[in-house]
């Protein structure tokens, strides 16, 4: 299910890393609710064997833990793994970047230093038979040789404007991995005007020259304010994925990782692909109760945001007004249901739900009145027939109507 990890764990920028262990292990940057600037001072590492169940690590690496003291947020990493060490490549807000090093997939990370010449943010690495290659920058991307024990870069062998804006699109994030004969740049893409897309091109060799072959997916509707994306793709077993961000909060912060999955022709090419409520599961089981954070895409004024209290932790879809919507992508109807189900709180206004089946124009399935309740956070449980007997994939989309205002708070939803 999308996003992949618990709801309070905010972790964009996500470098998805298979290991000889069998574990992936996911490395990014990592925001704070309800912060209004990008990342925080510190990574954390998590773990899967199934992309289902994730195991959290401790703090991987802080700013506390440089060898040269900052006050600067720590953005996106990545981590390669050669002759049996872990080395995290790391950037600091003010383009500083540097290594640090471990024994162990998760860490902690210890500080190495900082790369002599590099000015930019956004590593990432391939590691070769010849060595190490590195990347980084934003609008041009330049790359070159590093060697991550000497922490530096080989300087006869920086290249510049391997990818470009004007040319590409490129905006920063790379992401670099080789398929086949064929080495993959994933990147922030700029070109539909905000940048929300990832985007590939294809080489022979690390360094180019490059070729744009597409967008890969584009978060374009996760948010109202949402600005920008950031990944990678991997191998897991016998299938690829990309791995995304969705920011929330009305914002561009606040932002979850999540992963579809995507195809590889013959011929190299990647079809787009669309954000989803079932990520790498699958069709979502249909009585399966879903939290707000499900909703793979908003449409209007109506936003995700957090709750979080000693008892309990969750997200909700608030700043919901008339006509706006939510979709959950997909469900699979393999038995009969009789209602639909939503815990909400409204603390006055006249409001309801229609429900509809694959998208905002389809078919009206229910229509969940929602009354009164003590408060904004007073959830109860609103519930309306289904009309008609439903089967096979479908998406549902929720669309709001009310006369005025804020209509309602909205923290789950199911059939039963």
């Amino acid at each position: 299910m999308n996003p992949i990890l618990p709801g309070r764990y905010y972790i964009p920028d996500a470098e998805a890393r298979s290991d000889e262990d069998g574990n992936v292990y996911l490395y990014g940057s990592k925001d704070m609710a309800d912060d209004d600037d990008y990342c925080s001072y510190e990574y954390q590492v998590f773990s899967s064997k199934d992309l289902k169940n994730w195991k959290v690590s401790d703090i991987s690496f802080s700013t506390d833990w440089l060898k040269e003291k900052t006050k600067e947020r720590l953005y996106a990493p990545d981590c390669i793994k050669k002759d049996g060490m872990y080395y995290l490549l790391y950037c600091l807000a003010d383009g500083t970047e540097g290594i640090a090093e471990s024994s162990r997939p998760e860490g902690p990370f210890c500080d190495k230093g900082t790369i002599p010449g590099i000015h930019g943010i956004d590593p990432s690495a391939i590691v070769e038979e010849d060595g190490v290659y590195y990347f980084w920058g934003q609008m041009s991307l330049k790359g070159a040789k590093l060697d991550p024990e000497a922490c530096r870069i080989e300087e006869d062998t920086l290249t510049e404007g391997i990818l470009t804006q004007d040319r590409d699109g490129f905006h920063e994030g790379s992401s670099i991995r080789r398929i086949g004969d064929k080495y993959y740049l994933v990147y922030t893409d700029i070109s539909r005007g905000r940048a929300t897309c990832l985007s590939y091109a294809i080489s022979d060799s690390p360094f180019g020259p490059y070729e744009k072959k597409g967008i890969i997916i584009d978060n374009t509707g996760c948010d109202p304010s949402s600005w920008n994306n950031h990944g990678s793709i991997e191998k897991i077993g016998d299938s690829y994925y990309v791995f995304y961000h969705r920011s929330t909060h009305n914002s561009e912060y606040s932002r979850h990782v999540c992963a579809e999955p995507i195809q590889i022709h013959e011929d190299g090419t990647i079809d787009e692909v669309e954000m989803t409520s079932q990520g790498t599961e699958g069709p979502i089981e249909c009585t399966r109760r879903l939290e707000a954070s499900a909703f793979c895409l908003i449409h209007g004024e109506a936003f995700l945001r957090d709750f979080s209290s000693a008892e309990e932790s969750y997200e909700f879809l608030t700043n919901i007004h008339d006509g706006d919507g939510a979709y959950i992508k997909y469900y699979q109807f393999d038995k009969e249901v009789a209602r639909f189900c939503v815990s909400a709180a409204n603390a006055g206004a006249d409001a309801g739900i229609r429900v509809r089946l694959d998208g905002a124009q389809g078919e009206v399935i229910a229509t969940v009145c929602v009354g009164r309740t003590e408060g904004n956070y007073d959830f109860r449980t609103f519930s309306a027939p289904v009309c008609g007997k439903l089967s096979g994939k479908h998406a549902v989309y929720l669309e709001f109507f009310g006369k005025s205002g804020k209509l309602m708070n909205l923290k789950e939803l199911y059939f039963i």
